[in-house]
Order: structure tokens, then C-alpha cells, then sequence
């Protein structure tokens, strides 16, 4: 990975660093060579001017006379410092001049006076620059000179002798030092580039550990995931990107872990919880066997042992059908589709019911049972036998886990409904599960609990739309309250 992001960024920046260097370097030229030309050709305009002037004065008074033919200089009469002025041209100028009338012909050119000239030996474009002298412009053109094998201008100014343009002023000169300056920016641009691409691989390689580190403790935190490890953690801290993704790899190792702990805990109340209903139905099956089994032998005769062995019969079968039914009503209850016969009645005459059935238990360990309504009436919709059975199952476990002697308070204030007893409580092991499928308190007053209770008590809440939570302290008590909202109203 570390090798494959360092190559990457390398070629990215290199890339980058090579096209910015290369518009950079081709905007920087452009502008040089402009700039240089601007410059230069300041210069010949200003050189062109003077000399123009100079020999416009000189030649007041005096006729420039043309040789036979083209190209034939010199063939006049120069008198005084005209002539010496004329023979200094290219000095004077420090480049190539030529004079030439309108049609091209040369009337002097410097010091090769005495040479014979073509017109294929006047620059470039002379004729265009001709051509705009001799409507009183001074003019330039730029090209390519064959004579100097370099960029060169030539400037054009009219020679002008009593308010008259007697002749063209062409002077011809490379722009001097462009191709070396270009040359050496060039050079200096390389140099440039290969000292930027030795810090791109350097800043690239720098990068990419800064990269690769967190990726890789992250690649790795994956792997120990994968194989059933949760506990790892991938231990960055960084307020980017890298940390965020960093965050969200422990938060899944925390869920993760979470999970693990909660199927391991779902498993294990599973198999107690089997473990738990195989007794349960072992003892009630084996009774009836063995019993039916004496009674089938002739082993039992006696009438009066006989409707006692008929009496356990039906006592271990009512279990049985006891058991079975709580895994039909959870099974009902959670099924999404199972429709509950809802209608208008009163929560008091239910609680009442509940109280009713619930009494000969209490008898039995002396157990008083108080009620405190601040209503007659609590109308709401439900099903009046699950609303039955929910507050049944909760004041029944009220009267298994309290002592003898003790008291039972089912108050009704404000919507809300509290049983509240004196017994045992539940332990903050115990506590968060109460409500869970599988899940049973261990202790002698719970010896026969399937666990299936309080499940499809909070089951029926559910169903009708009631917050049912407990409230407990250890050797102090436990209160389950039912909180009924709006809607129920």
C-alpha cells in the first residue's frame, strides 16, 4: 500500500510540477521576448529619428541623385559633412541602414557605398516598410533575418527636405542577446524542475508515510475484526479525514464487541432457558407416566389413591398446558400480524380482576395487598384478558419474591400505575435482562420461573401502546410502573 500511494503522489506532483513549470516557463518567454522586442525596438525608433532628423537638416539644400540602375549607390554629390555623415551611416546607426526611394531603389547605404545591391539583399518586408514611410509613418517590421540568422526589426522613418519626403530610412538589426537570454532561462527553468521533481519525491514519500501509518494500523485493526477479535483498537487520533474514518473503525470494534457479549449472553440464557423448560416438562410428563403407569399395572387400587393419582394427573397437566400456552401468547404477541381485539373499558375493573385472582396467592404467605386509586373511571382501548394477564403476571411476581408478612401497593395517580412490593429486588446483574426472552432470576422463590413472564407482560405493553419499565433495589423492593400516553386515552 505504502509503495503504491508513494509512487502515485510522486507521479501526480511530478505531473503537476512538469505542466505548471512548463506554462510558467512558456508565459515567462513570451513575456521576455516581448518585453526585449518592446525594448529594442524603443531604441531603433529613437536612433531612427535622430538620424532621420540629422539628415533631413544636412540635406537641406542638397539633391540626393540616384545611380543607374537599382541597387547603385553613392553616384551623387556629397559635399562637406553630408558626405562623411553618409559614409558613417552604419556606425551612426550601430546596425544596417539603408536609404532607398519609393521604388526601392538605394540612394546611400553607409559604408558599402561602393557595393552594388539586389533587392533580395534589403530586409524583409521592406517594401510594406517603404511603402508606409513615404505616407509619413515611421514603421516596423518583425522577422526572421536570412542576413543575421536571428529575430531581427527593421525601423522605417521619411527623410524629409523642404516639407518633402526625399527617401526612406531602413535600419536593420538583430535583437541582440534574446536567444542567449532565452537559452539561459531555459537552462535555469531544468535546473528548475529537476531540483522541484528531487523535492516533489521527497515531500511525496513524506506524505505518503503520513498516509500509509494510520491506513495501515486501520488495515490491520480490519483484519483482527475479521477474524473474531474485538477488542482491537486502532489507537489514532487525528482531526481529519484519517481520524474520522479511524473513529468510525473503533466505533464498529465497540458495536461489534457489544454484539459478541450479547449473543454470548442471548446464548447462554437460551440454553439455561432449555435447560430450565426440559425440567419443567420433564417432571410433569414423567409424574403422568409414572402415574398412569401404576394405574395401567393395577398397582393402585385403592379408590381414594386412586382419585389422588387422577388429581396429579390434572394438576401436571395443567402445567404442561400452562407451559405451552406461554410460548403460543409470546409467539402471538411478537408476530406483527396478530391482530388483539381493542375496545373501550376501564383500567380500575381490570386492575380489580387482577387483584381478585391474585388473592388466595397472597393468603397463602399472609401478604396484604393495598390499592390507592385517585379515579373510579380510567377509560382506555385494549384487550381486557391481555391487560388481565399483564397486571396477573407482574403482581404474581410481586407476591413470589416478597416475604411473609409484607405489603403490596398498586397505586393509580396521573395516568400512571405502580406495583410496588417489599420483597427481594433484583441485583444490577439481573436488572437489565428482567424483560428478556430467555432470561430467569436465580433464586429459591423463583425455583419453577420460565422466564417467559415478564416478556409477555412487557409484550401486551407494547401492543398497547404502554411504557412498562421496572425500578429496584436490592433487599429493598422492586416497583414496576405502566405509563400510559395520549393515545391510550
Amino acid at each position: 500500500m505504502k509503495n503504491k500511494i508513494t509512487f502515485k503522489l510522486t507521479v501526480y506532483f511530478s505531473a503537476a510540477l512538469i505542466v505548471f513549470s512548463i506554462i510558467i516557463g512558456g508565459i515567462f518567454m513570451s513575456l521576455f521576448k516581448n518585453n526585449a522586442i518592446h525594448i529594442h525596438r524603443k531604441d531603433l525608433e529613437n536612433r531612427a529619428l535622430t538620424i532621420a532628423g540629422t539628415i533631413s537638416e544636412l540635406m537641406d539644400g542638397t539633391r540626393l541623385n540616384s545611380g543607374q540602375g537599382r541597387g547603385m549607390g553613392g553616384m551623387m554629390g556629397m559635399q562637406g559633412g553630408v558626405g562623411l555623415y553618409m559614409r558613417n551611416l552604419d556606425n551612426i546607426a550601430m546596425a544596417d541602414a539603408w536609404i532607398v526611394d519609393e521604388d526601392l531603389n538605394l540612394l546611400i547605404t553607409g559604408t558599402m557605398s561602393r557595393m552594388k545591391y539586389n533587392y533580395a539583399d534589403l530586409p524583409q518586408n521592406a517594401d510594406k516598410v517603404v511603402k508606409s514611410v513615404f505616407t509619413g509613418e515611421t514603421t516596423f517590421s518583425e522577422d526572421f533575418s536570412r542576413l543575421l540568422e536571428a529575430p531581427a526589426l527593421t525601423v522605417g522613418t521619411p527623410i524629409m527636405s523642404h516639407g518633402k519626403i526625399i527617401g526612406a530610412l531602413l535600419i536593420h538589426s538583430p535583437v541582440e542577446g534574446m536567444n542567449d537570454a532565452i537559452n539561459e532561462g531555459f537552462r535555469i527553468l531544468l535546473i528548475s524542475i529537476a531540483i522541484a521533481l528531487i523535492l516533489s519525491i521527497v515531500l511525496s514519500s513524506a506524505l505518503a508515510l503520513t498516509f500509509t501509518k494510520p491506513l495501515k494500523k486501520m488495515k490491520n485493526t480490519a483484519a483482527f475484526l475479521a477474524s473474531g477479535n474485538y477488542s482491537i483498537k486502532t489507537g489514532i487520533r487525528q482531526d481529519d479525514e484519517i481520524g474520522e474514518l479511524a473513529k468510525t473503525i473503533d466505533l464498529l470494534s465497540r458495536r461489534l464487541s457489544e454484539a459478541s457479549e450479547e449473543s454470548e449472553r442471548v446464548q447462554k440464557q437460551r440454553r439455561d432457558f432449555i435447560t430450565n423448560i426440559s425440567h419443567e416438562l420433564r417432571t410433569p410428563v414423567t409424574v403422568i407416566r409414572g402415574s398412569l403407569e401404576a394405574l395401567f399395572d393395577g398397582v393402585i387400587e385403592d379408590p381414594v389413591q386412586v382419585k389422588e393419582y387422577h388429581k396429579q394427573m390434572l394438576n401436571e397437566s395443567k402445567s404442561l398446558e400452562r407451559l405451552v400456552n406461554d410460548f403460543l401468547e409470546l409467539s402471538r404477541l411478537q408476530d406483527s400480524d396478530f391482530k388483539i381485539e381493542m375496545q373501550k373499558l376501564n383500567i380500575c375493573d381490570v386492575l380489580k380482576d387482577s387483584l381478585r385472582s391474585a388473592s388466595n396467592m397472597a393468603t397463602q404467605k399472609n401478604i396484604k395487598i393495598e390499592y390507592s386509586f385517585d379515579r373510579d373511571v380510567f377509560l382506555t382501548d385494549g384487550d381486557y384478558g391481555r391487560l388481565r394477564q399483564m397486571f396477573l403476571t407482574v403482581i404474581d411476581n410481586a407476591i413470589k419474591f416478597s416475604h411473609e408478612n409484607n405489603s403490596i401497593y398498586i397505586i393509580l395517580n396521573n395516568n400512571r400505575i405502580v406495583i410496588k412490593d417489599e420483597g427481594t429486588g433484583i441485583s444490577k446483574e439481573d436488572f437489565p435482562y428482567i424483560f428478556d426472552r430467555y432470561y430467569s432470576v436465580r433464586s429459591d422463590a423463583n425455583k419453577t420461573g420460565t422466564g417467559l413472564g415478564l416478556t409477555i407482560a412487557k409484550q401486551i405493553a407494547i401492543r398497547h401502546n404502554i411504557n412498562l419499565f421496572a425500578e429496584s433495589r436490592l433487599n429493598e423492593g422492586t416497583s414496576f410502573v405502566f405509563e400510559f400516553g395520549k393515545d391510550n386515552l
